[in-house]
């Protein structure tokens, strides 16, 4: 099986970047410029998600499962810059060309991760292979790229499993629960703004990283249905993802242990 990298992030207002944007005073406070870019999207569009140019990266988690091993780690701030975080994000990539998958990343993270890297002069020549780059398999990237929104170099459960129809798409949450997956636990992307200012960046880790986990079981029952895995090997992947996350005692993986019925 090739290296398999699974994957989502977790954003904050740019409060920087949109303060040079609206030419705002200097004396506000960063609530304050955020509240702020909240009620002008709220009164031209009916809700406060900004725009995905104005959202700037504090984590992103990864799930990497390769040979017989599985690894969950965070790309963090405030220990790394953003642009250190996409920066390693996309050297990963570089390093073992593997299946990205993730839920709605052609809709949110992946165009996020352009902008922002584009800001930050972010370099990711083997994400951006199209078939023309100096690569020795780079003539397969024609026909299969992490840019084709229906190849599967880069799987968008959400966007497949609609077909492609946004009226047709689900919340992880709410699939992976009726499945019997644990979802997530305590927290949603709509209080990362709060638990950041409130300085929780571990719980904004944490809880990126259960959301990578989430995906992750959900492409492997994805697997089964395609007919990728058999039921015996369906078992088997399970049983060694609950083994390896039990096996590092951290307190975030035995809560979700003990959700996971």
């Amino acid at each position: 099986m090739k290296p398999v990298l699974v994957f989502d992030l977790e954003t904050i207002p740019d409060v920087a970047g949109l303060r040079r944007v609206h030419g705002l005073a200097p004396d506000l406070s960063d609530s304050e410029v955020a509240e702020l870019a909240f009620q002008q999207r709220r009164a031209a569009h009916g809700h406060d998600f900004l725009p995905l140019h104005v959202q700037r990266v504090v984590v992103i988690s990864c799930l990497l499962r390769a040979g017989k091993d599985l690894r969950i780690w965070s790309l963090a701030a405030p220990e790394q810059s953003e642009g250190e975080i996409i920066q390693r994000f996309f050297d990963g990539i570089e390093k073992f060309t593997p299946q990205l998958v993730s839920w709605n990343g052609g809709g949110f993270d992946l165009p996020v991760l352009h902008y922002r890297g584009l800001l930050h002069g972010v370099v990711a020549p083997r994400y951006w292979d199209l078939g023309d780059a100096d690569y020795p398999d780079s003539r397969d990237f024609k026909w299969n790229n992490y840019i084709g929104r229906y190849h599967t170099r880069h799987l968008d459960l959400m966007d497949l499993l609609a077909l492609y129809q946004a009226r047709a798409a689900v919340p992880l949450d709410e699939l992976a629960k009726l499945i019997g997956f644990p979802g997530k636990l305590g927290m949603d992307g709509g209080k990362v703004w709060d638990a950041w200012l409130a300085g929780e960046t571990a719980a904004i880790r944490n809880y990126c990283e259960t959301d990578v986990l989430n995906t992750y079981l959900v492409s492997i029952r994805f697997r089964l249905m395609r007919g990728e895995l058999g039921l015996a090997e369906y078992a088997e992947e399970i049983a060694f993802v609950r083994h390896e996350i039990e096996k590092t005692g951290r307190a975030h993986w035995l809560e979700f242990l003990a959700a996971w019925r």
